[in-house]
């Protein structure tokens, strides 16, 4: 079957222009205290995103139409590798730390 042109409606509450997009990763690098080389969005078969040791950060454009605490979620895991380029416990740390101070509950 082929993938039809139009994407499914999406809330425009949810859905953000790339622009945006690109603000709140800059937004989220800056409270990190990390800075990418670049920012790409584009299609991508597999991933959310990815993160190149060079900095390069590129993002699914799915992305773009997704609920913003998932976006959110992405955001902040990519721009952590450009700190800690895997996956173990500081890094799972720093990442539930920062989405905790960012959550609706955080007071």
């Amino acid at each position: 079957m082929k993938k039809s042109a139009t994407p499914e409606w999406v809330p425009l509450e949810e859905a953000v222009p790339i622009d945006l997009f690109k603000a709140e990763v800059q937004a989220w690098a800056q409270r990190i205290g990390v800075t990418p080389h670049e920012i790409h969005v584009r299609s991508m078969k597999r991933k959310w995103a990815s993160c190149s040791s060079r900095g390069r950060l590129t993002f699914n454009i799915e992305l773009l139409y997704q609920p913003s605490d998932f976006r959110r979620q992405v955001i902040v895991h990519e721009l952590l590798h450009l700190k800690i380029p895997n996956h173990g416990p500081l890094f799972k740390a720093l990442l539930r730390a920062y989405l905790a101070t960012h959550s609706p509950d955080h007071t």
